[in-house]
Parts: C-alpha cells; structure tokens; sequence
C-alpha cells in the first residue's frame, strides 16, 4: 500500500507542478504583453514627439521668417530716406554750381580773351642783353 501512496503522491505533486508552470507560463505571456505595449507605447510617443518637433520648428521658422520680413522692410526704409536725403543734397549742390557758372560766365570769358588777345611783349627774364 505504500507504492500506491507514493504514486498518488507523485500524481498529486505532478497536478501542482504542471498547475505551477501553467501559472508561470501565463505570467509569461502576460509580462511578454506588458512589454509589447511598452514597447508600442514608447514607439508612439517617439512618432508624437517628432511630429510635435516638426512642428515647433516649422513655428519657429515662421516667426524668424517673418522677424526678418519685418526688419527688412524697415531697412528699406531707411535706404529709402537716405538715398531722398543724398539725391536732394546732389540736386541742390548741381543748382549751386549752375548758378555759379550762369553769374561768373562772362567774367571768366572776358579774362580768358584779355589773356590770349591783350599780350605786351616783353622780353624773358632770364635774357640778358648782348653788347657787340
């Protein structure tokens, strides 16, 4: 009777054992799930971080974009006013000038025919007279 009751022993600790891989099998396969959607989930967040980057930067550019549209306008501007401010100061200079030339052209005339038509000969300075 006591080989019997081994047997049944054996029996009863073989239901344990097999209940108790049973058991450690699911555990498995549910830790294996766990993982899997960790890994899903840290997949996801890495495509919305991105994508959340994208956008951020594609922002970004937008407001330096148009910071730069801005600020070039606003140099434009002041090109603008400087280049009025140097062609009134050219036009005023050229008036100047033309009235200048309008008011001493017949006295640089008349100075210049004196020269050429009014000569006293004379002899040069550096001649000196020869006695024979």
């Amino acid at each position: 009777m006591v080989g019997h009751f081994n047997s049944l022993i054996s029996c009863d600790t073989y239901y344990v054992q097999s209940s108790q891989v049973q058991r450690l099998l699911e555990a498995e396969k549910e830790a294996a799930k766990i993982v899997q959607e960790a890994r899903q989930y840290r997949t996801q967040r890495l495509k919305d971080a991105r994508t959340e980057a994208a956008k951020e930067i594609e922002a970004h550019k937008k407001r330096k974009e148009e910071e730069f549209k801005s600020l070039e306008g606003q140099r434009a501007g002041s090109t603008t006013d400087a280049q009025d401010a140097v062609d009134k100061d050219t036009e005023s200079k050229i008036a100047a000038i033309n009235d200048a030339y309008t008011k001493q052209k017949d006295v640089v005339v008349q100075k210049l025919l004196d020269r050429v038509v009014l000569v006293q000969p004379e002899l040069h300075r550096n001649l000196t007279k020869q006695e024979a």
